[in-house]
Order: structure tokens, then C-alpha cells, then sequence
């Protein structure tokens, strides 16, 4: 009984220590991308998650990109997050910060285009995914 406990609390302290970890690369992440950016992102994000849906059914894609595309609209719908989203302004920070990192991705092996494609909401929306994605808008 005593070797149960001892392996139940290491494998407790060691999940701690990774969730640790990840919240730290995500804090790191996000110093990449400026304040307002982290704003629009959090108010774009139904179109986003209209447009990753797009691209996750876009047989044109490459599969390694809708296979991400589809990972990260899982890790969108589950409820379990690194950060509860009930924590107020960081606990959706880290959904919008995913969400950058993933379309920076999919806009580098994809193309830009796909995004110009698939995009449901305004130009200005648009622009700012183009932002937080790294591509420079072509104005």
C-alpha cells in the first residue's frame, strides 16, 4: 500500500511540473505578440473558429496541416485547458495564444492564400490574423 501511495504522489508532483512547464512556454510564447494583438485575437474568435474549421475540411491543404488544424479545434472544444478558462483575461489568453501559434504554422505550409480563401469575417479581421500570424498584409 505504501508503494501505491509513493507512485500516486510522484506521478502527481510530475504532472504538476509538466502543467508548470507548459503555462511557462505559453507565457513565453505570448510575450512574442503584443498586448492589443492577444485583444483582437479574443474578440476574432468566432471567425477563427469558422476559418480553422474551413481549412480542416480543405482536401486541398496538405494532411499534416488539417491534421493540426483538427488537433487544435479539439483542443478549442474540450473543457480542459492548461489555464481554466474561467480565470478572467488569462484564461482565454492561452486559447488565443494556440490559436496564433497554430495559424503561423498553418500560414507558413499552407500559404497565406489559404487563409485570404477561407477567411468569414471583415478585411480588418483579417488583417489582424495576417498580424498575429507574422505575414505581412498586402495593402
Amino acid at each position: 500500500m505504501d508503494t501505491v501511495w509513493k507512485i500516486v504522489i510522484g506521478a502527481g508532483i510530475g504532472l504538476a511540473v509538466v502543467w508548470l512547464a507548459l503555462i511557462a512556454a505559453l507565457l513565453l510564447a505570448g510575450r512574442r505578440y503584443e498586448r492589443p494583438a492577444l485583444i483582437e485575437m479574443l474578440r476574432l474568435l468566432p471567425d477563427l473558429l469558422r476559418l480553422l474549421k474551413r481549412l480542416a475540411g480543405d482536401t486541398g491543404l496538405p494532411r499534416s496541416v488539417r491534421v493540426r488544424l483538427w488537433l487544435l479545434l479539439a483542443y478549442l472544444v474540450v473543457p480542459i485547458d492548461l489555464i481554466p478558462d474561467f480565470i478572467p483575461v488569462i484564461g482565454y489568453a492561452d486559447d488565443a495564444i494556440i490559436v496564433a501559434l497554430a495559424l503561423r504554422s498553418v500560414a507558413r505550409r499552407a500559404g497565406p492564400q489559404a487563409l485570404h480563401k477561407h477567411w468569414p469575417g471583415t478585411p480588418t479581421g483579417l488583417a489582424a490574423v495576417l498580424r498575429a500570424a507574422g505575414i505581412r498584409s498586402e495593402s
